[in-house]
């Protein structure tokens, strides 16, 4: 029996830049989606001067609307792997 090195190699090497490319992807969607909204102005918990206009409604929507791409993207990597198994 013989081992084709260079190919299982290669494999190797394929499945480790999908692999920690399809977890940067993901992390970064839901990095842009886990902005910890700032306190109320007013509330206890901050002074009304510390608090900018418009803050504490959760992500932008550039950020989500990038999440959101992200989610996709590795939701069509995932599609692309099933369908080359099972073709």
């Amino acid at each position: 029996m013989d081992i084709d090195w260079a190919a299982l190699g290669t494999v190797f090497g394929v499945s480790l830049v999908a692999t920690v490319g399809l977890v940067g992807l993901f992390t970064l969607g839901v990095v842009g989606l886990a902005r910890k909204p700032a306190p109320e102005a007013g509330s206890a918990t901050a002074p009304a001067a510390a608090t900018p206009a418009g803050a504490g409604r959760g992500p932008a929507p550039a950020a989500r609307a990038g999440s959101y791409a992200c989610f996709a993207l590795c939701a069509a990597a995932v599609a692309y792997g099933i369908y080359l198994i099972v073709a």
